[in-house]
């Protein structure tokens, strides 16, 4: 899964990049984690804009956010039939403007390395989302957000078997188009990015916890590998296990 993300781009190119009619107030990100406010993307009647909105989706059918889990990531598998993604699959279509994402991967011993991964071009990213609003019992509205996971490529598979939809190009356009493209065909496009799009390195382990963020965790770092335990064994001597 896509679980913690750095956005970097800054607010006047991401209006030229995306072709925005409003602006919205960004500061760089390093770290963002689920449930904080992020910056999405979406068109509605007619129009393309940025807006906040809170990363986890809660459908509008939700009765209580605090008692419904958090809907972080939709997996492109089964994201038409789940009743908590298919009607924003229809009509609340969305992107998540990114510098890089960060994945950890599964160490022998159960350890887990970071690894912050971004185009191989150093270019942004789009993260395919989808959103959509709920309205509370006194009138209030929040928007919410989830990003889009597929298979991975094989040039990821060695960190992890789950990637983020993300969408170069005319996708971009296509995706956020709900008036036109019916959802089975705005689909296709969450597809695994092909080998070499992409590049990675290990991080910090300091991106484990969300207060840190700061642009010294997106650096390379150091694989600290983990030593052997070791005990005495009958006599003195020192046994490994």
């Amino acid at each position: 899964m896509c679980g913690r993300y750095a956005s970097t781009l800054p607010p006047e190119m991401m209006e030229e990049l995306y072709k925005l009619l409003n602006s919205i107030e960004l500061v760089p990100r390093y770290n963002i984690a689920p449930t904080q406010p992020i910056a999405a993307i979406w068109e509605a009647h007619g129009r393309r804009e940025a807006h906040f909105a809170r990363w986890g989706l809660v459908p509008g059918w939700v009765k209580d956010p605090r008692e419904f889990p958090l809907l972080v990531n939709a997996r492109v598998e089964t994201m038409a039939e789940k009743p908590a993604f298919r009607d924003s699959l229809k009509h609340g279509r969305c992107i998540v403007p990114a510098s890089g994402y960060y994945e950890w991967h599964t160490n022998p011993d159960k350890s887990k390395q970071p690894y912050y991964i971004t185009m191989a071009d150093g270019g942004p990213m789009a993260l395919a989302g989808l959103y959509t609003s709920w309205m509370g019992p006194n009138g209030e509205e929040v928007d919410s957000v989830a990003t889009i996971t597929v298979p991975t490529n094989h040039q990821l598979s060695a960190i992890h078997h789950r990637m983020p939809a993300i969408l170069r190009g005319d996708e971009i356009d296509t995706w956020l188009n709900v008036r036109e493209v019916r959802a089975a065909e705005a689909a296709q496009l969450a597809l695994p990015l092909e080998d070499g799009v992409l590049k990675f390195h290990p991080v910090s382990t300091r991106v484990n916890s969300a207060r840190d963020d700061d642009p010294g965790l997106i650096e390379p770092a150091e694989i600290i590998r983990p030593q052997p335990r070791v005990k005495k064994a009958a006599g003195g001597q020192m046994d490994l296990f």
